[in-house]
């Protein structure tokens, strides 16, 4: 193994070092019970000082990838080994990299500006109305402290998560509203309820790249219908469907993960009528709906969650860590995910329930999302016209939301732009992560809550500066290095 420290990557040493040793450990290169090079001599094979090894193996032994013998010194973990034997980077129900993007928006150096995540910046949270309420929740129900959530969730909490989609026209009583941990544990409910392995699933291209993973971890037959500016390509998704017969479609109704768009009204009813028409279930994500001030159209509202199963949440404005999902749906539906929910998981979080429910009760949530919802405005604005006057171009002006879909002509090498971002201190999610078998793609998503910083304007104003014109190979690396 040799590690070669780049000094002026931006990238820490500490990084460098775990980053080096990661994918020698995972190649296969090194053998579990290999024994590693010491702190000293490592740090005097780098030429470093001993400091940033000490991290970087300190990381190591916490992600599991390397032990620490007391007075022996530090070895390969045979526990690493056996974990890439079970679900190695080879297993077929993994697209290339989208695991890494997950992990990368959590990992990635805490210095580094993360321009595509998903997150809104910390800064940006009720932080203040949180604690309030986690403090009044511990003060004054103390079951939450220890009890197990009933199945179906707080029914206090239904009722609030009943009235906030009512204006949409999703007509639903608390027998068909299932709260569940976050968003991400709502579409695994219904992905082990309506399909089995061999079926097949139509989702979006781009789309939401974790959902691509779940599908083929239960061996499900995952088929992209391009996403357009208006929503679902519907003439590919027709011609898709003389093809294959999808158990179900996956769409993202308003502000489109990663493109920004809205389904048009147009596109809502054709989809409906092509569900009765082929005999399958929509599955309608609408996490983004809270970012929303003007209401679009919702296919749970047109079908009234007869052919359609309705995914909202809270995680993505109040909080991330209280994971507070929900699903609604037939009361038959909602009966059966309930079960299997709690075969899967018992019940949810009693005490984030709690504490969502009182910043709901209290009307914390409904002033927070005042102020998000301009500031994002704000922020997508600011963003779109900083990336055209560096000539970037966009997918579709975003229609709000946090994700611009953009690129750069002429650039169509995803790693040139990432190597291009790492100069600037930022971290890109390069398209082929939100594509459903990670194909290329030149596309980037850029959150536009970070895109006014000023590693994000220098990396905008970089690589339009040094995007090639001409598509000779070679072109672009001499530009960069220049």
């Amino acid at each position: 193994m040799k590690i070669e420290i780049d000094r002026d990557s931006g990238v820490p040493m500490t990084e460098q070092i775990v980053a080096a040793m990661d994918g020698w450990i995972r190649s296969r290169e090194a053998h579990a019970g290999a024994k590693l090079p010491s702190i000293r001599q490592l740090a005097q094979d780098c030429c470093i000082s001993r400091f940033p090894v000490i991290e970087a193996y300190d990381r190591l032994v916490s992600l599991g990838l390397i032990e620490s013998r007391h007075g022996s010194g530090f070895y390969v973990s045979a526990r690493a080994h056996a974990a890439l034997d079970r679900c190695g980077a080879s297993d077929p129900r993994r697209a290339e990299g989208e695991s890494n993007y997950i992990l990368e928006q959590f990992n990635h150096p805490g210095d580094t500006l993360k321009l595509g995540s998903g997150f809104i910046p910390e800064a940006w949270r009720d932080m203040d109305a949180i604690a309030q309420a986690v403090r009044h929740v511990a003060r004054t129900d103390h079951s939450s402290l220890i009890d197990y959530a009933t199945p179906l969730g707080n029914a206090a909490l239904r009722e609030h998560l009943q009235a906030r989609i009512a204006p949409f026209g999703i007509r639903a009583d608390l027998s068909q509203i299932l709260i569940t941990f976050g968003a991400s544990q709502a579409i695994d409910l219904i992905v082990r309820y309506l399909l089995r392995a061999g079926d097949t699933m139509f989702v979006e291209d781009p789309g939401y790249y974790n959902l691509f993973g779940l599908l083929k971890l239960h061996g499900v037959n995952v088929v992209g219908i391009p996403r357009t500016a208006s929503g679902p390509d519907i003439e590919v998704l027709q011609a898709e469907l003389k093809r294959h017969r999808p158990r179900a479609v996956f769409v993202n109704t308003v502000f489109h993960n990663p493109t920004g768009t809205v389904v048009a009204p147009a596109v809502a009813f054709r989809l409906l009528q092509l569900a009765h028409e082929y005999d399958f279930t929509i599955v309608e994500d609408d996490i983004y709906a809270d970012f929303q001030a003007e209401t679009t159209d919702r296919l749970a509202a047109l079908d009234q969650l007869e052919r359609v199963v309705y995914i909202g949440g809270l995680s993505k404005t109040l909080s991330s860590s209280l994971r507070i999902g929900f699903i609604a749906a037939s009361r038959k539906i909602v009966k059966d995910l309930g079960d299997i929910k709690m075969l899967t998981s018992i019940s949810g979080s009693l005490f984030a329930e709690a504490v969502a429910l009182t910043m709901l009760e209290r009307g914390a949530y409904r002033k927070f999302l005042e102020r998000l919802r301009r500031r994002m405005t704000d922020a997508l604005g600011a963003t779109t016209r900083t990336l055209d006057a560096h000539g970037w171009q966009l997918f579709a002006p975003p229609a709000g939301g946090k994700f611009v879909w953009a690129r750069l002509p002429h650039v169509d090498d995803p790693r040139w732009l990432s190597d291009c971002a790492t100069a600037c201190d930022v971290t890109i999610a390069p398209g082929s992560y939100f594509r459903p078998h990670g194909e290329p793609s030149p596309w980037i998503r850029i959150n536009a809550a970070y895109a006014q910083d000023r590693r994000a304007q220098a990396f905008f104003a970089r690589a339009a500066q040094l995007a090639p014109i001409d598509d000779t190979p070679g072109v672009r690396e001499r530009a960069l290095i220049a």
